[in-house]
């Protein structure tokens, strides 16, 4: 998920990330305990929190801790008054970290110097503040973006990506961990872990960057690993899809142990693939397709269980010509459909009043609609909105249409537990 500018965000039909779990819903592997689920809802009301390129919290660099606090404080009560359920805390944005993590650095979005100690655990806040207002706290980590520019000589001298540089790829202006390697695979796993293990967050959380979106001209330089490790695949697509499949179900299985009953789920771009190029995929016409460009099977994950939640990116409006939302909806509802994994609709709020946007996102009403629409189909389970900064500032008054049309009651809060806390 995720946008790099501060405020617009959008890059083409790209979009961001999360989901939530609400109470009797149970996944493939059983009912989930009633510690994660924070809040008694008929239906998921979310939103993202980005922190990369300080896009939502903070709002700056170099906040002081009561400052830094504060901003993260009024985000949460935002979340209250428009009768969220959730949030999802992006805490990994680049290979480093919103804790004090044993295996990354600091994030330099909290201080402006990555690896400076901001001087208080944002995570441990977050987590606290947010089970006080009875709302969700989902972790949010993108697994292989080490930073959004290419110098590593910017990284902290003890980076891991320095102290590896075999484990690099520079890729379209950015730097990534190649997922073709088998020892970067179980680091990051081991880095998102430390979270896991360490707070009381009410789920794992992971947006659309797997292998990174393409870049015109360029491709991306995993030679060497594909020589190593390819092993018996003579498609190098298969094989990247497949350092995926490894990742999802590792992790899925790490969470698991760690916290039976934690939800684990991914917010993948909405077009798995278009039905000219598979007629399993929907009937779209999108440029990125996540199977062929991104190499995340993400309807494999869903069909065999491998998620609890999933929470496509359907950031088109009704009746858009290369991904009509009410057919990239159905679709997803199909796939979802008798397999026991929450299914929840990630929604473009950023797009409402931008003027660059098409006509139907200059109308107050358009995202209502897609509630409307999303209430047709019973697996549709809620909906996240994308992001934070839009729920508060509101554009065009879109979000407070679909409360007022929508979100009629405060979702119920008495089912917090007791005693849950950020670190344990």
């Amino acid at each position: 998920m995720g946008r790099i500018s501060r405020r617009g965000l959008a890059v083409a039909a790209v979009g961001t990330f999360a989901g939530v779990l609400t109470l009797n819903q149970a996944s493939a592997s059983g009912p989930r305990p009633r510690r994660y689920a924070m809040v008694a809802a008929s239906q998921t009301r979310g939103m993202w929190i980005a922190t990369v390129a300080n896009i939502d919290w903070p709002d700056k660099p170099g906040l002081s801790p009561d400052e830094g606090k504060a901003e993260l404080s009024a985000l949460l009560d935002a979340a209250v008054e428009r009768k969220l359920t959730a949030v999802y805390l992006q805490v990994r944005p680049t290979a480093d970290a919103l804790w004090p993590s044993p295996y990354e650095p600091w994030s330099e979005w909290l201080t402006g110097v990555q690896g400076q100690d901001p001087g208080w655990d944002p995570l441990d806040y977050a987590v606290r503040e947010a089970h006080a207002r009875g709302l969700a706290l989902h972790a949010w980590f993108n697994p292989y973006r080490v930073a959004t520019h290419d110098d590593p000589d910017r990284l902290t001298e003890e980076h891991p990506a320095r102290r590896h540089p075999e484990w690099v790829v520079s890729y379209g202006g950015r730097l990534y961990y190649n997922p073709g390697i088998p020892e970067v695979r179980a680091f990051v796993q081991d880095a998102m872990a430390d979270a896991v293990e360490s707070y009381e967050i009410d789920g794992v959380h992971w947006d659309d960057y797997f292998y990174p979106y393409p870049v015109a001209g360029e491709e991306f330089d995993d030679d060497d690993a594909f020589a190593a490790y390819g092993g018996d695949f003579d498609d190098r697509g298969d094989w990247r899809r497949h350092n995926i499949d490894l990742l999802v179900r590792e992790m899925r299985d790490r969470v698991r142990a760690t916290k039976p009953g934690l939800p684990f789920g991914v917010s993948p771009f909405a077009v798995w693939r278009n039905k000219e190029t598979d007629p399993l995929g929907s009937d779209t016409r999108a440029g990125v397709q996540t199977y062929d460009d991104l190499y995340a099977d993400v309807r494999t994950w869903v069909r065999e269980g491998w998620l609890d939640y999933v929470v496509p990116q359907a950031y088109w409006h009704i009746g858009n010509e290369a991904a009509d939302y009410e057919t990239v909806v159905a679709w997803w509802a199909d796939v979802a459909d008798g397999t026991g994994v929450d299914l929840y609709i990630g929604e473009a709020l950023y797009k409402a009043g931008d003027p660059a946007q098409p006509d139907a996102w200059q109308d107050p009403a358009e995202l209502s609609r897609h509630l409307t629409l999303c209430g047709e189909h019973p697996q549709v389970g809620g909906n996240i909105f994308y992001s934070a900064g839009q729920v508060v500032s509101d554009p065009i008054g879109a979000m407070s249409r679909v409360v007022a049309d929508h979100y009629d009651t405060t979702a119920a809060r008495s089912a917090q537990p007791t005693g849950l806390g950020g670190r344990p």
